[in-house]
C-alpha cells in the first residue's frame, strides 16, 4: 500500500480539490491517504472525512507543517511514502509512476515535474515564471513540485522532520543528486501566486529557507544540486529576454534582502499565498493526469 501524508493548514478552498485529483481512479487498497489538519479553525477536517476510505483524517491543535508531517509518519505504514502539500494536485497516475520508479531501488528519493498554473496571474507574474521555466531549478521536482516520494530505504535517511521552513529543501540535501530524480513525463500541478506582492512573499519565504538550511546543515548543502546563475547570466544574451529578466531579478532581490533581515534578526512568521488558493484551474484535466 502506498502511503501519502498531506499536511492540511485551513485548507477547506482546495483540499477538496487535491484529494479528488488523487483518490479518482485509484484501487481498493491501493493508498493510504493520511490529512493531517494542523491548527485548522475552518472545516479542512470535515471536508477531509466526507471523502472516507482511503482518506484518513488526524487532527492537531498545533499549527506547525513539521508536526503535521511527523504525525502523518506515525499513522502511516506502507511505503513508499509520498509527501504531498494540500495546495497541489496530484494524479493517482503519477503517484503509481513514482512509486514505480522507486521500486528499483537505485535511486531513494523521486518526485514529478511541476507544472505551473498561471490562471488570474498578472503578466509580471507570468514574467517571473517565464525566466525561472529556462533555469535548472525549474527541472528539480524536490522543492519545486510541492511533492516528493521516498522509499523505505530513503526514509531511514533522517529521523523526524526538525521544525524547519523547507521541508522539501531539507529532503533534497538528504539525497546526492544520484540518490534522487525528478520524472520527466509526470506531473503535479503547482498554482502560482496572482500578484507580484504575493510572489515575492512566496519568494521571501524560499530564500528564508535556503538561508536556514544552508546555515544548520552547511555539511549537507553541497547535495543541493545545480546553480541557477550560470543559466540566468547566459540568459542576458537575449534582449528579447530583458524585461522578463528584469522581473525575475527584482523579485529575487527584493526577497533575499527580506530573508536575510528576518534570518539575521530571527523573526519570521510562516506567511503565505492566499490569492493561488481562489484560482480556478486551467489545468484540470492535467490533475486528472492528461500530461502523465
Amino acid at each position: 500500500m502506498i502511503s501519502v501524508v498531506v499536511p492540511a493548514h485551513n485548507e477547506s478552498t482546495v483540499i477538496a480539490r487535491g484529494l479528488s485529483a488523487m483518490t479518482n481512479g485509484a484501487a481498493p487498497g491501493e493508498l493510504d491517504v493520511i490529512v493531517v489538519c494542523n491548527g485548522c479553525v475552518d472545516d479542512t477536517a470535515a471536508i477531509a472525512r466526507s471523502f472516507g476510505l482511503p482518506v484518513r483524517v488526524i487532527e492537531s491543535a498545533i499549527g506547525s507543517k513539521s508536526l503535521a508531517l511527523n504525525l502523518g509518519d506515525q499513522a502511516a505504514s506502507g511505503f513508499p511514502r509520498i509527501y504531498v502539500d494540500a495546495d497541489v494536485t496530484l494524479s493517482v497516475h503519477t503517484i503509481r509512476a513514482l512509486a514505480s520508479r522507486l521500486e528499483s531501488g537505485d535511486v531513494l528519493a523521486v518526485a514529478p515535474l511541476p507544472f505551473v498554473d498561471m490562471t488570474g496571474c498578472s503578466w509580471l507574474v507570468r514574467a517571473y515564471f517565464d525566466i525561472r521555466s529556462r533555469l535548472p531549478s525549474a527541472r528539480e521536482g524536490i522543492g519545486g513540485s510541492g511533492v516528493y516520494a521516498l522509499s523505505e530505504r530513503g526514509r531511514s535517511r533522517f529521523k523526524e522532520f526538525p521544525k524547519l521552513t523547507a521541508d522539501d529543501g531539507y529532503v533534497r540535501v538528504q539525497f546526492k543528486p544520484e540518490e534522487r530524480e525528478t520524472l520527466a513525463l509526470v506531473s503535479s500541478v503547482v498554482f502560482a501566486p496572482r500578484t507580484m506582492k504575493d510572489l515575492i512573499l512566496v519568494r521571501t519565504r524560499a530564500h528564508y529557507g535556503t538561508f536556514e538550511l544552508a546555515h544548520l546543515f552547511s555539511d549537507l548543502w553541497r547535495n543541493r544540486g545545480e546553480s541557477n546563475h550560470k543559466i540566468l547570466r547566459a540568459l542576458f544574451r537575449y534582449p528579447s529576454l530583458w524585461p522578463n529578466l528584469l522581473v525575475y531579478c527584482y523579485v529575487n532581490i527584493i526577497a533575499r534582502h527580506k530573508a536575510k533581515a528576518r534570518f539575521r534578526s530571527k523573526n519570521f512568521v510562516w506567511e503565505r499565498d492566499n490569492t493561488s488558493r481562489g484560482a480556478v484551474t486551467m489545468a484540470s484535466e492535467l490533475s486528472e493526469g492528461s500530461r502523465t
